[in-house]
């Protein structure tokens, strides 16, 4: 039985022009990425066709957002699809590299085959994601109003690329979402039944490195963060491959509901759940893989593992106030919804969570962050 998997090659590059001319990017390239960081492309791109994220949208990747890129590169040749950005870019761009992948919800209704025509190249351009690294892409089915994963290997890319300058003008608010998802991959990944020694050790070196570098933002200010982009990028691509290799749980399960609903960020609507369901977990089942997991996380941020959630909360509330669900706009009806998407619609994930949560226990989660 596979335990453990990397299929990207990575690269780390310490310049987007060293990137550019590594990689030969050219014509015959479809490069995606946003306006913010057109500037670094500048004269670097040599006749690729470029198209801008911005012009699709905003938000979370969405079916509607694919169906109009389709549209507008259906008659554009290219063998190699160039993806420089967040999870939005990154997710959208996995499709782009198939050979069909429109209708896009017949592609996640499995009804047309994923089959990989193109080459794929990932620049992260936040430090949370991981995506760059995992066969999977989600997106937001507006009919639906719901997000789904579609996991294939035809989505992993052939290779991942680090480019740490492409950070350094990330807003600290989109620094403090991206990384704090990589947190939750992490964690979650250490949890979940799949997990195997190989996926935790990932899961481990990322907790490390983010936490040590909260810590040192918390004492040092938001700007700390500078020297440590390098580690953080890193930390990203460490949790993806611990949960490209045993998935995630019920925070992301419990997240994609209101998440879509509501438009939030992918890192925030999981932070939002994210105590909340480990401290359902830690009451379930305190002595199993958990237990492991709190130690680590204690000895870094210095406080008793009883506490360890509330600590945590303390940490995360510095790098970013988390709100309550209410603020967002959700009601208590909204609960009843989210808990039977997360039930009946999120099994690829619900599957990897470390306790099985009924019905009672999500709804319970739900109304604890209310």
């Amino acid at each position: 039985m596979t335990q453990f998997k990397i299929v990207p090659q990575i690269c780390t590059i310490d310049s987007v022009k060293k990137f550019c001319s590594g990689f030969g990017i050219g014509k015959g390239d479809l490069v995606f990425l946003s306006k913010s960081t057109e500037s670094y492309f500048s004269g670097l791109l040599n006749g690729a066709h470029v198209i801008y994220r911005g012009d699709y949208g905003k938000g979370e990747p969405t079916d509607a957002m694919v169906e109009k890129i389709f549209s507008d590169i259906k008659s554009v040749p290219y063998s190699r699809v160039i993806a420089v950005g967040g999870g939005t870019i990154i997710d959208v761009a996995k499709l782009l590299a198939l050979k069909q992948f429109s209708p896009v919800t017949d592609l996640f209704d499995k009804k047309i085959h994923a089959e990989r025509t193109k080459k794929l190249v990932i620049v992260p351009t936040t430090c949370g994601t991981g995506s760059e690294v995992t066969n999977i892409s989600i997106l937001e089915l507006t009919a639906r109003h719901t997000k789904l994963g579609l996991a294939d290997d035809a989505l992993f890319a052939d290779t991942a690329v680090l480019i740490p300058e492409l950070l350094e003008k990330l807003p600290f608010r989109f620094f403090a979402t991206s990384s704090i998802d990589a947190l939750v991959h992490a964690t979650e990944s250490y949890l979940s039944p799949k997990a195997t020694p190989f996926s935790q050790l990932y899961s481990i070196e990322a907790v490390k490195k983010i936490l040590n570098g909260y810590m040192t933002i918390k004492h040092s200010g938001p700007d700390a963060r500078i020297p440590l982009l390098s580690d953080f990028l890193l930390a990203g691509t460490y949790a993806g491959i611990a949960f490209g290799n045993a998935g995630t749980g019920a925070v992301h399960a419990m997240s994609y509901s209101f998440g879509a609903s509501y438009h939030v960020p992918h890192g925030e609507a999981n932070y939002t759940l994210y105590t909340a369901v480990f401290k359902k977990y830690q009451k379930l089942a305190p002595e199993g893989a958990i237990k492991k997991l709190n130690e680590l996380i204690s000895s870094i941020i210095y406080c008793d593992t009883a506490t360890v959630y509330e600590s945590l909360e303390e940490l995360l509330d510095v790098i970013l106030q988390k709100k309550s669900l209410h603020e967002y706009g959700v009601t208590e009806s909204d609960l009843v919804n989210f808990t039977e998407n997360t039930i009946t619609k999120q099994g690829r994930l619900t599957a990897n969570e470390y306790v099985p949560l009924d019905e009672t226990a999500v709804m319970e989660i739900y109304r604890s962050v209310f």
